[in-house]
């Protein structure tokens, strides 16, 4: 089962997460709100006018022969906003703005085919209507009409409105219009009465009679057909808008920078969740192996101007380097002349500028280091001081003459000449890159070795290849009396020091403690304070 506290979400760690992309958060941010400024800015205007039409439902109103008025039949609720959707609305309207002068010929042409697309998708955009209405149906109707000119927004709600009367009114004359067919069909059939014969005087007056009357009513429902009227009566014509609705350049640039920003922030907290590298020493807690130091990263100029141990005696790694010392020493109590092991879980973690840099802080404290450049498919401590000191000198380490590389030294130990590279520090270099780095290790008699080379250094640093990457190091580090395991801040995978740590225990290393390595003291300023806590000048106040 995995540890508990690899599961919980630690809020500082995801604060350092944010706070580490912060740049990236805010400049993600930024490119969004000026897309959407500038996309805005691009778009054309939309002007919008408003249409207002109020609701007069009357329920139980006479029929139509007992008023001088046919009122239509009430609405229901959200027949409406159906009817303005159908062709007996839509239909209409296209024809009445395909024919307006109001409307520029352009603007006319992209309304036409905008409603005519929009009524087939059943989808009305260019026109929205709302409504406030009591529980009997009488209230307010309010038609908004969208277009790129102020004139064509306000003929356009204006034509919707009147389309929307006029189809109210057609509910209306439909019940004029059904009494008139059936007083036609009545005066049909009275016709047909008195054209048949053998009828007596009186049926035929009684004919005559009723046939006066039906026209009498006919007469009336053709008068009535001019005073019908719907539901819906106009409230307040639109007007010419001032101003444009849309775009809002600087609003939709401020929704799309929040929006970018919560987005950002977003992947950067999944991305700190799922980050699973070495940063601080709380992620190396549940590994139960201590983190002796935190050091800084080096600036690449100055490492390429002055070589890594000069830049780091410049940078102020001297403190970082002094509590690695100390810790070290600490865990090594009564241990004369040891020899301890630097290595890490992959190439390029810093492995060997530390152990140089290292080397140097023990010789600056006036002990002597020899360091041994134990990666023999890939050794860089050669290169690493080269830049520091270009006149280094050969003088005897044990026998007289000899091998000057650790592939040569192993397998003849009596007989080695070691380099000085400052005071205080001698180096052995690997040698020309092996393939078969390994097979050098079975064959030499490396307790041998250490045990001749030892006796006149106070501590020696075995510079050996990654943990993971070969086997040369767990060779090595059984015959070291401990092992310090480098680690990159934010590259090493926590993982993949486990992986380190496993196979380090089942080849009996003793694994001292970790090192966090180009630790950005900007992002962890609890690490930094001793840069700045440096020496008073004479005449400060206490």
């Amino acid at each position: 089962m995995a540890d508990r506290s690899e599961q919980e979400i630690d809020l500082a760690v995801l604060w350092r997460g944010v706070r580490r992309r912060l740049g990236w958060i805010l400049g993600t941010a930024a490119l969004l709100a000026l897309v959407a400024f500038v996309w805005s800015r691009a778009q054309p205007p939309v002007y919008e006018a408003n249409a207002s039409l109020i609701a007069a439902n009357s329920q139980g109103q006479e029929g139509p022969f007992g008023s001088a008025v046919v009122k239509a039949p009430p609405l229901p609720e959200g027949a409406v906003a159906q009817a303005l959707q159908s062709t007996q609305v839509i239909a209409p309207l296209i024809r009445a703005v395909g024919t307006s002068a109001a409307i520029p010929a352009a603007e006319r042409e992209r309304l036409v085919g905008r409603l005519r697309r929009e009524l087939s998708e059943q989808r009305l955009r260019t026109m929205t209507l709302t409504s406030r209405l009591d529980p009997g149906g009488n209230g307010i109707y309010t038609l908004r009409a969208r277009a790129r000119t102020p004139q064509a927004a306000q003929t356009l709600a204006n034509l919707a409105v009147d389309a929307l009367r006029s189809w109210d009114t057609g509910r209306a004359l439909q019940t004029v219009r059904r009494a008139q067919a059936g007083f036609q069909a009545q005066l049909l059939q009275i016709d047909g009465q008195l054209a048949q014969a053998g009828r007596t005087p009186v049926e035929r007056q009684t004919l005559i009679a009723r046939r006066a009357t039906v026209q009498d009513n006919l007469a009336q429902v053709g008068i009535l057909e001019n005073s019908a009227t719907g539901v819906l009566s106009l409230l307040a014509g639109a007007v010419e808008p001032a101003r444009p609705t849309a775009p809002r350049p600087l609003r939709n640039a401020a929704l799309a920078g929040f929006l970018g920003l919560l987005l950002a922030a977003g992947v950067v907290t999944l991305l700190t969740v799922l980050d699973r590298t070495v940063r601080t020493e709380d992620d190396l807690l549940s590994l139960n192996v201590p983190t002796l130091a935190v050091i800084p990263r080096l600036r690449k100029r100055d490492i390429v101007f002055s070589g890594i141990v000069r830049a780091a005696r410049q940078a102020g790694l001297y403190e970082a380097i002094g509590f690695l010392r100390v810790n070290l020493l600490t865990a090594l109590p009564g241990r004369a002349h040891p020899v301890v092991m630097m290595t890490s879980t992959a190439p390029g973690e810093g492995k060997s500028s530390l152990t140089a840099t290292l080397a140097d802080g023990f010789a600056s404290s006036g002990q002597r280091v020899l360091i041994i450049d134990a990666d023999l498919r890939r050794g860089t401590q050669a290169a690493v001081w080269q830049k520091f000191h270009e006149g280094g000198e050969w003088h005897q380490l044990v026998g007289t003459g000899g091998v000057r590389t650790t592939q040569e030294a192993l397998i003849h130990p009596e007989d080695v000449q070691v380099l000085r590279v400052e005071e205080g520090v001698d180096m052995l270099p690997a040698g020309p890159g092996l393939h078969d780095s390994l097979s050098v290790f079975n064959q030499a008699d490396i307790r041998r070795a250490l045990g001749l080379w030892r006796q006149k250094y106070d501590i020696v640093l075995l510079d050996s290849a990654p943990l993971l990457a070969l086997a040369d190091g767990l060779v090595l580090g059984a015959h070291a009396d401990a092992v310090l395991m480098v680690t990159e801040y934010g590259r090493t995978n926590i993982q993949a020091v486990r992986s380190a740590i496993r196979r380090a225990e089942r080849s009996g290393l003793n694994l001292l403690g970790f090192v966090i390595n180009k630790s950005d003291a900007r992002e962890e300023s609890s690490y930094g304070y001793s840069y700045s806590y440096t020496p008073r000048k004479e005449g400060m106040k206490v």
